[in-house]
């Protein structure tokens, strides 16, 4: 029998965690922020700060520092896994892993990790804002663009873009076709079942938390414009897809 890790060893860990009412984040919590980085979201940042100097973090050394430190080379682990899946190259990806990691190595303080820390998450959610910028857009379409980036979970109307933009909504509306060749509904659609692609892939996020996510009005509803739009059913996607590590480069 494994003599580091075993039944028993594992049991009298639960009893203890049980006891001081110690528990690790849920994987909803854990994985909160690495979604709002895959999507560009700004509050990955503020997010990440938080979980990061959570109570709730694991234990893994007894050593303060040497336990942030690890703390951080799984979060660039994870941060650079969901922007592949969020579509950035992935050679990229970790190449910037790497280099934050390396930096973390010869760092003295917990303070200094937390910076860096914080320092990763930015620059990851500000590669992935990016991504779908590389075209040229005028600038109300590019607020139109980073406005439904970052408010994908919520509720969004012509008339808040139109807001953003200081124009006229039906005008804003031709603009944003004639720019992006699609309807604003259409894209916010397109990228809410992209997103949606993505966390039926990679994680485990109940279909009916997936939905709230992603403000579809209820879990038949979107369910039923999953199937349209893709051709699968939520749970026949998953079953199809899912995947436990990133994509691999084929050679």
């Amino acid at each position: 029998m494994n003599d580091t890790v075993n039944e028993k060893k594992l049991k009298y860990l639960e009893f203890l965690h049980r006891e001081t009412a110690n528990r690790h984040h849920t994987h909803s919590e854990d994985t909160y922020q690495y979604d709002l980085l895959r999507m560009g979201d700004p509050k990955a940042v503020q997010e990440g700060m938080r979980m990061f100097s959570s109570d709730l973090t694991g234990h893994i050394s007894d050593d303060p520092l040497r336990n942030y430190k690890y703390l951080f080379v799984a979060s660039a682990t994870l941060a650079s896994r969901s922007a592949i899946i969020g579509g950035m190259d992935m050679e990229r990806a970790y190449n910037i892993s790497d280099l934050y990691i390396l930096k973390m190595d010869s760092l003295k303080s917990i303070e200094e990790v937390k910076a860096l820390h914080a320092d990763m998450i930015a620059f990851y959610t500000k590669e992935m804002a990016a991504l779908d910028r590389a075209k040229v857009y005028s600038k109300p379409v590019t607020l139109c663009l980073d406005y439904i980036y970052h408010h994908l979970h919520e509720s969004i109307r012509v008339t808040d873009l139109a807001l953003q933009t200081g124009l006229n909504g039906s005008y804003l509306s031709t603009l944003f076709k004639k720019e992006t060749g699609q309807t604003v509904s259409s894209y916010i659609l397109s990228k809410r079942i992209e997103a949606a692609e993505n966390m039926l892939k990679f994680s485990d996020f109940p279909y009916a938390e997936i939905s709230s996510i992603l403000a579809f009005s209820s879990q038949s509803h979107f369910t039923r414009v999953f199937k349209q739009q893709t051709g699968y059913t939520p749970k026949k996607y998953r079953n199809t897809f899912f995947q436990n590590r990133p994509p691999q480069v084929e050679s």
